[in-house]
């Protein structure tokens, strides 16, 4: 590999430092160049809203039901615990034994008691 500054010691937080640097720089010369060469021709069907070929049908300011985002945060919540078990279930046997299990299983049994109480409030029916 080629030292681009044979005199000057360059650590792993000054390297950083130039990357966002260089990274930010570059962004903005895009964005610019961009902004100043890029065709100025505003028509009607570009400022229109894009759905899948079809002409947009209602208002894009209608509200969504409250069940959507309460799904949504179901989905996420549980969704994130999940990913929690994949590294418990790699190193299970080789470090963990019957204490790692045993503390996923509490870990399970939370997951579970919140799924319940997520049912017993109907948060996932969809009236």
């Amino acid at each position: 590999m080629v030292n681009l500054f044979p005199h000057a010691a360059i650590t792993g937080f000054t390297a950083v430092l130039a990357t966002v640097l260089v990274a930010a720089f570059l962004a903005i010369v895009f964005t610019l160049v961009s902004v100043l060469l890029g065709p100025k021709r505003p028509t009607t069907p570009k400022a229109m809203p894009y759905e899948s070929g079809m002409n947009p049908v209602g208002s894009t300011r209608d509200r969504f039901s409250i069940h959507y985002y309460l799904v949504a945060m179901v989905y996420i919540i549980f969704d994130v615990e999940t990913i929690f078990l994949y590294p418990w279930a790699g190193i299970l046997r080789s470090e963990l034994g019957v204490f790692g299990w045993v503390e996923m299983m509490v870990f399970m049994l939370i997951l579970l008691v919140g799924y319940v109480y997520v049912i017993g409030k109907g948060a996932l029916e969809w009236d």
